[in-house]
């Protein structure tokens, strides 16, 4: 099977983000028993050396560059412009501010010349280059990593958009436009029930399959010892504002409460490109800012507990499956645990939940005072992980979805 695949992000290395690790890992399943072909867009910060990893691990590797700012007066006029478009087309402006005239080109006349039986569309911004017509002679698939107006009208729902008045503009605009771009497709993928039935509510005809993330267990093994202490830790890219979001939450409303029980608690905040928000963040007693990192699980190895407190993004978190993997104890929100069967009278239990701070105090103290407790999340989130949530697992679900 010949499989084009588009990712306008670049997906290597796998630890820069979750389109990055969802996008690489399905590629290099998918390459073991299919030709693939990537075309992807470069952009200032991938290395020379990254290029030639990722050529490694596809039969043919086409590289763009990423579209450049134009100056500030051509810029505000190109922003304009796009949101114009937004407006009478119906496609947003993040999705065209990365568009590529060349790769376009190069996409339409690798189609048609017949060279792919399959394309697939790694997370919904890459749909534009996947022309109405190409259902016609090819499978079209888009992996939709979460649904953009769904997680628009979520920020807006608990205040933290960062330009609410453009939302609220944007939202009914963002329903139209995942209404008709996932009518180009011969079948849509998501990675949560949730997701599946929010892209039913617009396109109720359309092949809608649920495929979860992964984790690479050689990445991710299992804690040595549990370390015990009161330490906490936050993992995730720190510039992506639901993460954002999620650590100033906990470190304003949550962190202080418990170190009033626990005044030696510490917290830290492990993830590349913290924003100003988060690096005002280290001024406070008991938070370290790390940034980027080179082995997050040693640094998941080292906490007594991982916390989620995630209020908005949707689809299954890898940092709870990373964290799940090393055997790291979890308190989490409703949106930290979305697509994950962690409680409940049938199930055995795998993390703790906790939605208010009251919430997150009760369930860290009884976490911080209990081995036994923490030791039967650790077993049971790994075993969750181990039979349900490897890339492979995941790898092997996509590959049935292009071949059939």
């Amino acid at each position: 099977m010949n499989i084009l695949i588009i990712s306008s992000t670049f997906p290597y290395p796998p630890t820069r983000g979750g389109t990055q690790v969802r996008t690489y890992n399905l590629l290099k399943y998918l390459s073991l028993h299919n030709t693939v072909t990537l075309v992807t867009q470069r952009e200032s910060n991938v290395t020379d050396a990254e290029l030639l990893e990722l050529r490694d691990c596809v039969d043919r590797l086409v590289v763009f560059d990423r579209p450049q700012d134009s100056a500030t007066t051509a810029r505000i006029l190109q922003k304009i412009q796009r949101f114009g478009r937004f407006l009478l087309e119906g496609t947003p402006p993040s999705v065209l501010n990365r568009y590529s005239v060349e790769m376009q080109t190069w996409i339409n006349n690798w189609v048609e010349a017949g060279k792919c039986d399959v394309i697939t569309c790694e997370h919904s911004v890459n749909e534009i280059y996947v022309q109405p017509h190409f259902q016609k002679q090819l499978k079209t698939i888009v992996n939709v990593h979460s649904s953009v107006y769904a997680t628009c009208r979520k920020q807006l729902a608990i205040g933290i958009s960062e330009y609410a008045i453009r939302d609220k503009i944007n939202l009914p605009l963002l329903r139209r436009y995942e209404q008709n771009y996932c009518a180009k497709f011969s079948e849509i993928v998501v990675t949560t029930e949730e997701d599946k039935l929010q892209i039913q509510q617009f396109n109720p005809n359309s092949k809608i399959t649920v495929i979860p993330n992964g984790v690479d267990l050689v990445s991710f093994p299992y804690r040595p010892s549990d370390p015990g202490g009161h330490h906490l830790i936050f993992i995730g890219a720190m510039d992506y504002l639901a993460n954002v979001d999620a650590v100033c939450f906990f470190s304003k409303e949550v962190l202080p409460e418990i170190q009033k029980k626990y005044p030696d608690t510490n917290f830290e905040i492990v993830g590349s490109h913290p924003a100003p928000e988060v690096l005002a963040l280290n001024q406070k007693p008991g938070i370290n800012v790390t940034g980027r990192v080179p082995s997050m699980v040693e640094y998941l190895h080292k906490a007594t507990i991982c916390v989620v407190p995630m209020r908005t993004g949707f689809g299954i978190k890898n940092k709870t499956l990373e964290a799940m993997a090393a055997g790291i104890p979890i308190v989490a929100s409703d949106r930290g645990l979305e697509g994950l069967a962690v409680d409940g009278t049938n199930q055995p239990l795998r993390a703790l939940r906790a939605n208010e701070p009251a919430e997150y105090v009760s369930a860290i103290s009884k976490l911080f005072e209990n081995p036994q407790l923490r030791s039967q999340l650790s077993q049971n989130a790994r075993q969750l992980v181990e039979t349900e949530f490897t890339w492979d697992i995941a790898g092997k679900s996509y590959e049935q979805v292009c071949l059939a």
